[in-house]
């Protein structure tokens, strides 16, 4: 193969960044395989071998998760990095140090400091390096550079073959597991599950969120075979009390080493409630001995974000911004909707990717949405705004369904349906707009949102 002339030379903006690594493998294109990524890391001088991890695979939650165990462990004056995917808006949000993104120089730096030996594993092996191995490489590089003390690392998909799993976990944080992504890692959650237990490793500690019993039985036999310490919610740790408030929640959790009271958390629902119990045991088991000082650990919830999820964008009317893209979280995201938020009417303005279950995400917010405007992204992935309405028809009825394929229009066509609330004969009133269906679709309304505001 002869080498990839968008790294033929140093990258100077980040725009060249971007095309560099667009041009590569898609992250939906996939080759079960750690031999790219591995021999990558080798020239790179296998960086995230002097990296202590914590590592997050699951059907959902991964990032809000991820950012709560960061907050924990700054709380605690350790030198985080965090790598999630996918993005938002922009590349650079999936590398952070100290709890921010990199900038873009730093970005491009950190791109230059890798690109110089793709052209080399693109000639030796059988497939080009992809952009999330690229992507993983170089955070693994940029937190061994920083230095940081930990890097809380979300898998891309899976375990097993995911690139990031070239790395081995002091923490190995499993959430729930649900049906997604079927076509790559099985048509049933135990054939998931087997796939996402990939990232248990020799002598690690794992913290397993609540699972089926058939899900659990997976975890558990991988733990024994490789001799992970186990910790289970429910059991060894979990939420004790949740109670919704303003802004979010008031929590008690039981953690690994101590119980936690009046932990206020800026964040909707109990699946959130759930992930902060996660990340608390996580933390618990990666930093200490005994029970964390329950001030610091409030302070640090009290300070955590997830953009993009269950995230009022605007207000006048409401606009809220969810990126459940499956059944599994569409259900925690409308529970949450019930939970905590008492909009009469909620529209609904949603994009899918064409390889999601758009019937189950449908199915999952018909119960909640008044009226739906089904859309769609710029992604060439994306479901078209007409065959998703078509399939919303089938669940909706026709009367409450509109199909406008322009999402800053869609979004304008809610707000306006969402302040006429008494149209639907409910009394006027907390009228608001849930965008959801993809993480695209929310990246790219929030794009447009912060920009009017």
């Amino acid at each position: 193969m002869s080498e990839n002339p968008a790294n033929a030379r140093p990258a100077e903006t980040y725009a060249e960044v971007e095309d560099a690594l667009l041009s590569r493998w898609p992250e939906t294109k996939l080759e079960p395989s750690l031999d790219r990524i591995k021999a990558f890391t080798e020239l790179l001088g296998e960086p995230q071998k002097s990296l202590r991890v914590i590592h997050l695979t699951g059907t959902n939650g991964k990032t809000s998760t991820s950012r709560m165990i960061e907050r924990l462990l700054r709380a605690l004056d350790l030198r985080t990095g965090r790598f999630t995917s996918p993005h938002l808006e922009r590349m650079s949000e999936r590398i952070s140090i100290d709890g921010e993104q990199l900038s873009d120089e730093e970005f491009v730096r950190a791109f230059n400091d890798v690109a110089a030996y793709t052209h080399i594993i693109d000639a030796d092996q059988e497939h080009p390096l992809s952009f999330f191995e690229t992507m993983v490489a170089m955070a693994y590089a940029a937190f061994a550079d920083a230095p940081v003390d930990v890097a809380v690392v979300e898998v891309g998909m899976g375990g097993t073959w995911d690139a990031t799993n070239v790395a081995d976990a002091d923490v190995a944080v499993v959430l729930p597991i649900a049906l997604d992504h079927a076509k790559y890692l099985g048509d049933s959650t135990t054939a998931i599950a087997t796939e996402k237990a990939g990232i248990l490793k020799p002598g690690c500690f794992a913290i397993f969120a609540e699972q089926s019993a058939e899900v659990a039985a997976v975890l558990l036999a991988r733990a024994v075979e490789v001799g992970a310490t186990v910790a289970r919610e429910g059991m060894e740790f979990g939420v004790i009390s949740r109670v919704p408030a303003v802004g979010g929640q008031v929590l008690s959790l039981q953690g690994l080493r101590g119980r936690y009271d009046d932990v206020f958390l800026p964040l909707y629902g109990a699946h959130q409630a759930q992930n902060a119990a996660v990340a608390l045991a996580a933390v618990e088991a990666f930093a200490s001995d005994e029970a964390l000082d329950v001030e610091l650990v409030r302070a640090a919830f009290a300070e955590v974000t997830s953009p993009g999820r269950l995230e009022v964008i605007r207000r006048s009317p409401t606009i809220v911004l969810d990126a459940a893209h499956n059944p599994h979280g569409a259900e925690a995201t409308a529970a949450a909707l019930e939970d905590s938020f008492s909009f009469s009417p909620l529209i609904g303005v949603m994009g899918v990717m064409g390889d999601k279950d758009a019937d189950g995400v449908l199915a999952a917010f018909e119960p909640h949405f008044h009226h739906l405007i089904c859309t769609q992204n710029s992604s060439s992935r994306s479901m078209t705004a007409a065959e998703l309405g078509r399939a919303a028809t089938e669940i909706y009825g026709e009367d409450r369904v509109t199909v406008v394929s322009d999402l800053a229009e869609a979004i304008d066509r809610a707000a306006t349906l969402a302040e006429a609330g008494e149209a639907f004969g409910d009394a006027l009133g907390a009228g608001a707009v849930l965008v959801t269906g993809s993480v695209v679709t929310v990246g790219e309304a929030r794009a447009m949102l912060k920009g009017r505001r």
